[in-house]
């Protein structure tokens, strides 16, 4: 699959959809407090986006997927199931994960919440992954390749004692969920594809506190740390412009392009 250049008009639908992929992260946020069951932010989130905003929740029945967002929590890394049997605990910290879609057009996002009193390392290793995803936004313009934004965030990263998961990387994104290119977190500066204006993809660091290696669960879609120390990561999609980045999910208390 060749890369896709998003027209203007691409470009303003994907806004809408991105909008609405943070205004779920935004109305969730109150619910993320201890005891609430990760089915029920499941319920909650799929409801506003079906029937409040009149969207889809592009993760249901995606290849098999049963739930409509993802939450991660702890040492999952990513595509963590909602479950009616996990109830958040305080010291939990768990990455929300939506993505909607809209008129045809995909937005996607996720976002890391710590529960009650969240230990100081979790803290941190919550905080630089942020970094990383900022740092690597703050990169793309037209002529950046995206080895350049893979070696930021490995730099960051380990610089940082961490280390970045391989296995999963972001993605381009339009029409479809998943697009090339695939953007990965780690790589060396001046290699990769060179990004153009009209390009829009996915930068979603997985940021392991202990080693970068992961496993798959039997439920064919949970990831783990394979050493079982925690993960974080934050998403947002982005399109190159003529001039740099437009942060189509940003939310209300970010300060992106």
């Amino acid at each position: 699959m060749a890369v896709s250049i998003k027209t203007p008009a691409e470009i303003e639908r994907m806004r809408v959809a991105g909008r609405l992929a943070a205004e779920v992260l935004e109305m969730i946020a109150p619910h993320m407090e201890a005891g609430i069951t990760t089915a029920e932010l499941d319920r909650i989130c799929h409801d506003y986006m079906v029937h409040v905003q009149h969207a889809i929740p592009a993760p249901l029945n995606y290849r098999g997927f049963p739930k409509s967002i993802c939450t991660s929590i702890n040492q999952v890394v990513c595509h963590g199931i909602p479950s009616a049997q996990r109830a958040l605990k305080s010291g939990d910290i768990i990455n929300m994960d939506i993505t909607v879609i809209k008129d045809g057009f995909h937005g996607d996002t996720s976002m890391m919440f710590g529960i009650g009193k969240v230990a100081e390392h979790a803290e941190r290793l919550m905080r630089i992954a942020r970094e990383c995803l900022y740092q690597a936004i703050a990169l793309v313009r037209p002529g950046c390749r995206l080895g350049d934004i893979g070696h930021i965030i490995q730099q960051h990263a380990e610089g940082n004692y961490y280390s970045v998961v391989r296995e999963y990387c972001g993605h381009g994104i339009g029409r479809q969920f998943h697009e090339d290119p695939q953007v990965l977190h780690y790589g060396q500066p001046g290699t990769g594809l060179v990004l153009e204006e009209g390009m829009v993809f996915t930068i979603e660091p997985m940021i392991n506190a202990g080693k970068h290696h992961t496993r798959l669960k039997p439920d064919g879609w949970t990831v783990e740390t394979r050493d079982g120390r925690l993960s974080a990561q934050w998403e947002h999609t982005v399109a190159v412009t003529a001039t740099g980045v437009e942060v189509l999910t940003a939310r209300l208390d970010e300060n992106l392009p």
